[in-house]
């Protein structure tokens, strides 16, 4: 079962929003406000398929719930950890690069982009709450690793802030709490609560759901997340090459020990 109506419904409802939160970083003059939208996204999208298609079904209540909690907590957190500072010197490169006319360039390279990539990914929302299948042991463990997620994400969010707060940490590296098992486990989170959101999908019928969240792993493995902050992280924290050397760059995994240089001398010899 599949309401074409409503998923085209949640794309209009996503790209007003960016509409009108492009209109306000013309104003400041600052798109990195999209980040606080991105979460926004995908509550306004679960919302509008709830509300628009004729009958839900028994996980539709379960499905907003649970991606307002994820939302929510994590539009209050991008915005508190945003609030006056300058534009994010990703998208300053984004800008640099497109000069001139970036204002209204930005409204697709930025907002429309990542409007239309929140679009696809919200689609399993849509298909677990239409499904009228009863509510089964995998939409349980589909919650359990959503729970899990936002314990990483969450966690990985808080223990970051507190590191930051410290002036002492300046120019140091996090290597300790969750960010002693996994380089990001704020990144690692977020998958894990869209193969949440994937699996009660799938226990609703939809066997298609995966696809959802695997673009948004490849999204934070290789496109905005990893791979874009590790680009030129070493040159501001210079103990971060020994850090990536010991732990996991996204799965947790125990950190791995390193060789003393006495050690390496001696297994040479």
């Amino acid at each position: 079962m599949f309401d074409t109506e409503s998923y085209l419904a949640g794309l209009a409802v996503i790209l007003g929003a960016g509409l009108v939160v492009w209109l306000l970083s013309l104003r400041i003059r600052d798109v990195s406000i999209v980040d606080s939208l991105w979460p926004l996204m995908f509550l306004f999208a679960a919302v509008t398929y709830y509300t628009i298609p004729p009958a839900t079904g028994p996980r539709a209540e379960l499905i907003v719930a649970l991606v307002a909690i994820w939302s929510i907590r994590l539009f209050a957190y991008i915005t508190w950890r945003n609030w006056g500072e300058a534009e994010d010197r990703r998208y300053q490169a984004i800008r640099a690069n497109n000069a001139p006319n970036f204002s209204l360039k930005s409204l697709y390279i930025v907002f429309g982009l990542q409007g239309a990539i929140a679009w696809i990914v919200s689609v399993p929302l849509l298909a677990a709450i239409v499904s009228p299948s009863a509510l089964a042991p995998l939409d349980y463990l589909g919650v359990g690793v959503w729970f899990a997620g936002m314990v990483y994400e969450a966690g990985g969010d808080y223990q970051l802030a507190r590191f930051r707060a410290d002036s002492a940490n300046r120019g140091k590296v996090l290597d300790y709490g969750l960010w002693r098992y996994t380089r990001h486990p704020n990144y690692f989170g977020n998958a894990c609560v869209w193969w949440g959101f994937g699996i009660i999908a799938v226990s609703g019928g939809a066997w298609w759901a995966p696809i959802s969240p695997l673009l948004m792993t490849v999204v934070l493995l290789k496109v905005s997340g990893v791979s874009l902050l590790e680009k030129d992280i070493g040159d501001r924290r210079p103990d971060y090459a020994e850090y990536i050397t010991r732990t996991s760059a996204f799965i947790p995994c125990p950190a791995r020990r390193l060789k003393s240089s006495e050690q390496r001398s001696s297994q040479r010899g």
